[in-house]
């Protein structure tokens, strides 16, 4: 049997209380990508498309969302400030692009345009009230603080978000999402036509982020889009 050796991160460590990796590219980056979890995830689930960024000239830091993995406390009101507190560990000068699934796909977005990112791969994004209601239910989990987080949840516009990054966005949805209908990916894009959507065949709500053809799709956009800038 063939051993099968995966690059370690280049630095680990904690930044405000959110604990991180960041993997490296062996030259100067092009670019730096922030990669979100979703909802009960964690960053090591997402060490495969981290490394796939690194491979191909990009840095890339993968997190855990307060009340998630490592990291402290209870996800809040401060999740748009925390994306930006973890893109400020990537190197300097570098492009920052946001790449993020579920939750992360609605963080993602609402993140993306706040922070002016040169790309946005949003996958089976999640909606404010979806996550909303899920709080209210108390389906998810991990530690939330439901009010703090609640209103960001609500002010937050994903469709004025999808439009302000128009063509630096792609979206990228599964059929066959149990989760997150595909309609809501296609009313972001209508909202947003200068964006990209790429709708698979089949599937369900983990499988697009974990692809290796849509993992390679998805780091050959961003890097175009670094490169744009």
């Amino acid at each position: 049997m063939r051993a099968v050796h995966t690059e370690p991160p280049a630095d680990t460590g904690e930044r405000d209380g959110l604990s991180y990796a960041l993997f490296l590219p062996a030259e100067a980056p092009a670019g730096g990508v922030v990669v979100l979890h979703g909802a009960g995830s964690q960053k090591e689930n997402h060490f495969d498309f981290a490394r796939a960024c690194s491979a191909a000239g990009l840095a890339a830091v993968a997190f855990d969302q307060r009340g998630h993995g490592a990291s402290d406390g209870a996800l809040d009101g401060r999740a748009i400030d925390d994306v930006a507190t973890i893109a400020a560990l990537l190197p300097d000068g570098a492009p920052v692009a946001l790449r993020g699934s579920s939750m992360g796909g609605w963080l993602a977005l609402a993140a993306g345009a706040a922070l002016d990112a040169a790309a946005v791969v949003a996958i089976c994004p999640a909606s404010g009230a979806q996550l909303r209601r899920g709080l209210d239910d108390r389906r998810f989990p991990f530690r939330a603080d439901p009010a703090s987080l609640a209103p960001l949840l609500e002010t937050t516009d994903l469709s004025a978000a999808a439009a302000a990054l128009g063509e630096r966005l792609l979206l990228m949805h599964a059929e066959g999402d149990e989760d997150v209908p595909v309609e809501h990916s296609r009313a972001l894009h209508a909202a947003a036509p200068a964006s990209r959507i790429e709708v698979v065949p089949g599937g369900h709500h983990r499988s697009v982020q974990h692809d290796p053809d849509l993992q390679a799709l998805s780091v050959r956009f961003i890097a175009a889009r670094c490169g744009a800038r």
